[in-house]
């Protein structure tokens, strides 16, 4: 299948409530590097990419991103939550891609089941799940 590369660099929906729970939303996907910045400082110039990516969020309620062409970036407070976010970043990209292709058509989450299922865990006044976790 040729598939214009263009088509392959998007951001992940929030599909559902097992995504809510550690991501606020959809994770963005940055947009393509150029080539003046691949000849340059190429790393400070995939950190520059990423910044862009996160001008309207809040890294620690969106604590992934994929980089165009690249891959998954995650982080946490410590290196294990690093770890643990990729891994959930996989799981909720492998559940899109099954939804997506039992429903084309399928769209988003609602904002406010989103919202709830995130702020539970990670909000001010969090009350679902184990301390700390």
């Amino acid at each position: 299948m040729d598939v214009p590369r263009e088509d392959l660099r998007r951001s992940l929906p929030c599909l559902g409530t097992t995504h809510a729970d550690y991501f606020r939303g959809t994770v963005p996907c940055t947009a393509a590097i150029s080539d003046r910045q691949i000849a340059g400082e190429y790393e400070e110039e995939t950190a520059v990419q990423i910044v862009e990516a996160f001008r309207r969020l809040d890294y620690r309620e969106m604590p992934a991103v994929l980089v165009a062409s690249h891959g998954p970036f995650t982080w946490g407070r410590d290196a294990a939550e690093a770890v643990y976010h990729a891994t959930m970043l996989e799981y909720a990209a492998e559940l899109a891609a099954i939804t997506v292709g039992l429903n084309p058509r399928i769209g988003p989450a609602k904002r406010g089941l989103v919202d709830r299922h995130f702020l539970r865990k990670h909000g001010a006044a969090a009350y679902y799940g184990q301390s700390g976790a």
